[in-house]
């Protein structure tokens, strides 16, 4: 029979892995007799665990909801999903990274040693704070290989999933990508791998839901700089569709007719000055000069453009865009709403 300690340990996994449990079963599994059972269940209570008695034919058990968390008892799977968890929390910009980060020291204090070594090679670089839910959920178990690689400036070979599933054949047959790993990273409520590509010569910022890597990692290498070495700017400066800097390659300036409040809470990432009443200041980035117009344009307000030149050519050329696609039109639906 096991010791008390053990014994205790045992009953208590048990009693989190279902929700009832029949007292004849219970004390067969742990090989134990319903009575020697039974004070095991009182010394579960003395030490603040909920236990309660089911009633019924068979009578059972059930680990309940208490007044205070009592110390709790997780496998391996368990405690690694947990740290990846609380990884993810504490960059989600909810308001509980401090919660979180102690909640992993405490985890991390109690690991044994082979855990630990899991648990430590999943260093994660939080790029700005994302105020929306995490999209697109990468598993456990990926984030852990890919961050025992980084750590251990193994080259990776992974499989890379296409961006929209159900395209060509020869989206679904692609070689392998072969790369050296650098970075995890968290941005926009995703997670994704910083790594040299091997067969491109070129930084790539792949999606971490959309790998599965492939055993066994390659040789060791030595890391290279990152350009700017500094990997929050250098990916931040990728999404803005630049590798030199995390500023928007085009920048502009116009007025609004629309008051400054009206504006304020929908630019997130720009600057508004109140100019009067019903008129106000607005500066904004983006990836192309295009795309700046249509940013201003999404408003809905009479515009001033101020510059630069290339953003007033961007007007242009959008308004040419749309007026020939208003003169395009079938005239069937020309005018219509939506039906949605």
């Amino acid at each position: 029979m096991q010791k008390t300690s053990a014994r205790l340990l045992s009953l208590l996994s048990l009693l989190q892995a279902r929700r009832d449990w029949p007292g004849a079963l219970l004390a067969e599994r742990l090989g134990i007799s319903p009575r020697t059972l039974r004070r095991d269940v009182d010394r579960l209570r003395e030490l603040g665990y909920p236990v309660v008695a089911v009633k019924g034919p068979d009578g059972g058990y059930r680990l309940d909801a208490g007044t205070r968390l009592p110390p709790l008892l997780f496998d391996d799977e368990q405690a690694v999903a947990l740290t990846v968890a609380l990884r993810a929390a504490g960059t989600s910009g909810a308001g509980v990274e401090d919660g979180a980060a102690r909640a992993l020291a405490t985890l991390r204090q109690v690991m044994p040693a082979r855990l630990r070594h899991r648990v430590d090679a999943l260093d994660v670089t939080e790029v700005g704070r994302s105020s929306s839910p995490p999209r697109d959920r990468a598993d456990g178990g990926v984030l852990m290989a890919l961050g025992a690689a980084v750590r251990a400036h193994e080259e990776l070979r992974f499989d890379y999933a296409p961006a929209f599933p159900g395209g060509t054949g020869d989206d679904r047959v692609r070689p392998p990508r072969r790369v050296q790993p650098h970075h995890l990273v968290t941005h926009g409520g995703r997670w994704y791998l910083v790594a040299w590509d091997l067969d491109r010569d070129d930084w790539r910022v792949f999606r971490a839901d959309r790998i599965t890597p492939r055993a066994p990692t390659g040789p060791r290498f030595t890391p290279r700089d990152l350009p700017g070495k500094d990997v929050a700017a250098f990916v931040t400066g990728r999404f803005r569709g630049s590798d030199h800097s995390a500023e928007w390659p085009c920048r502009g300036e116009v007025v609004l007719h629309r008051p400054a409040a009206a504006v304020a809470p929908h630019v997130p990432a720009g600057t508004v000055e109140e100019l009067g009443p019903g008129r106000c200041r607005l500066t904004l980035g983006s990836w192309s000069w295009p795309a700046l117009a249509a940013a201003f344009g999404a408003f809905d307000a009479d515009i001033e453009v101020v510059g630069p030149p290339a953003l007033r050519e961007a007007f242009a050329g959008l308004a040419r865009r749309f007026a020939d696609a208003a003169r395009n039109a079938p005239a069937s639906t020309a005018g219509q709403p939506s039906d949605g």
